[in-house]
């Protein structure tokens, strides 16, 4: 069967076309490609990415454990920043890219690939060394993407966080967007302007 994110009951009552992507119910298309396409390239569209994975990464030893898992400089990074890296096999296969947070001393969270979540979690645990505690808490976390030019001025009707200062790769970890609170991330690296993407997460 099937898994579905929080937002499921929702697609039904918009057309929503769905496909099987990656073991996930999840939605292609409402109204049409080209008029999606155009909406977010000259607005914004809103992408419900839930699938994606999350592990939370805490312990005196994270930091070198994430030294050695991921091919970025973690070292470099400040609370409320994020990084794009990679996981690799030792022979420098990618076994996944993924983004770090640095959610505080010793505490990261990492947004993994849907598709990658087990085979990942599987592998960083078998490198696991030290004091390190990991949790996945993929099924406890719902994920929303909004995406476009007219982004930051959409979210910044259901939200008082001062969005309009929130750097590229830096991120709030609690704020309340329409009653709900949530991470929100400006983690942009399609190659368009990183401005124009907001990630949002909610623990359940």
């Amino acid at each position: 069967m099937l898994k579905r994110t929080p937002l499921f009951p929702i697609y039904a009552e918009h057309g929503a076309r769905v496909i099987d992507f990656g073991g996930w119910e999840l939605p292609v298309q409402f109204g049409g490609i080209q008029k999606e396409h155009d909406a977010v390239r000259q607005q914004a569209g809103l992408f419900d990415v839930s699938h994606m994975g999350e592990v939370r990464i805490n312990g005196e030893d994270s930091l070198p454990f994430l030294q050695k898992l991921t091919t970025n400089d973690v070292s470099k990074l400040e609370t409320g920043q994020c990084q794009y890296s990679l996981i690799c096999y030792p022979n420098g296969g990618v076994v996944d890219d993924l983004l770090v947070y640095k959610l505080g001393e010793d505490d990261y969270m990492l947004v993994i690939n849907a598709s990658n979540i087990d085979k990942d979690v599987d592998w960083m645990q078998q490198h696991i060394e030290g004091s390190v505690q990991l949790t996945n808490i993929s099924d406890e976390t719902a994920m929303l993407a909004l995406q476009g030019p007219h982004a930051e001025q959409i979210l910044a009707k259901v939200t008082d966080a001062p969005i309009q200062s929130l750097q590229t790769f830096r991120f709030f970890p609690e704020v309340d967007v329409s009653g709900v609170k949530a991470l929100l991330s400006r983690t942009g690296y399609t190659g368009e302007d990183a401005s124009n993407f907001i990630s949002i997460k909610r623990m359940l």
